[in-house]
């Protein structure tokens, strides 16, 4: 199952995972291996990569990091193959995410001559920039006729546990996923509070709003790493921030 309809699927720059992924899950389809078993690996190739860092092994690392991508893709697929969707699922990707963000940035901090405030800004302008590619792509899903709703526009309020989770756990994730996404979901949203009463989002918008999905900004990190330019990573992630400006404009003026 396709999370967007036909006339909807764009060019996701940051989606270079996605085959590898759906191979992987049709590997695991008959096994015993869940979504969150899967979330779990690639949680474990991020850190990896992080580790790789530490000791300066650039490449390796750029590959665990460009790995984690690919499995990170596997957990959804393998629950649309399982149609067994979950809250607990996809909660627990995100916080992942997050957490590894947060500490790929730090490891790169540590070995270069980084200053620990700028890293904190690159994170903070990293974690924006995500959020605003999902903030337009939930939109988009949400309105695509038959697409995917697991994940909603505004995550305010708990949602009931699915078949095959428990609410507890629910509770939990989501309580973890507000603490860690809350202000930058809030500050999105208050740069673009509209945007959710487009009926629409164009294709060549959606693509190059993908240059923000994680997969992108991983690609960069675990391009930059090998090539002896780590001390230019936290600086880019900042000035690449300002873009959220000019997407968020040109959606203002030009998508209504």
């Amino acid at each position: 199952m396709s999370k967007l309809a036909a006339q909807d699927k764009f060019l996701d720059l940051s989606d270079y995972g996605r085959s590898f992924g759906r191979f992987f899950a049709l590997q695991l389809k008959d096994s015993r291996f869940t979504p969150i078993h899967v979330t779990l690996l690639f949680g474990l190739s991020g850190l990896i990569a992080m580790y790789c860092i530490l000791v300066h092994q650039y490449l390796l690392s750029g590959f665990f990091i460009l790995l984690k991508s690919g499995i990170d893709a596997a957990d959804g697929e393998l629950a649309r193959l399982k149609n067994t969707p979950s809250y607990s699922g996809r909660y627990l990707d995100s916080v992942f995410d997050i957490v590894l963000n947060f500490m790929f940035l730090m490891a790169i901090c540590y070995v270069s001559e980084t200053s620990i405030w700028f890293t904190l800004l690159a994170f903070i302008g990293l974690q924006l920039q995500g959020t605003l590619y999902n903030y337009y792509y939930v939109i988009l899903r949400n309105k695509s006729v038959g697409g995917d709703s697991t994940s909603k526009i505004f995550e305010y309020k708990t949602p009931k546990a699915l078949p095959g989770e428990t609410q507890k756990s629910v509770n939990i994730l989501f309580g973890i996923y507000q603490i860690v996404y809350g202000t930058f979901d809030k500050i999105i949203h208050a740069l673009d509070s509209e945007a959710y009463k487009v009926k629409t989002f164009p294709n060549w918008f959606m693509t190059l709003l993908s240059l923000y999905g994680l997969g992108f900004q991983l690609l960069i990190i675990a391009v930059m790493l090998p090539m002896g330019w780590i001390e230019l990573i936290v600086p880019f992630f900042i000035v690449y921030t300002l873009l959220i400006f000019a997407l968020i404009g040109i959606r203002k003026v030009y998508i209504k």
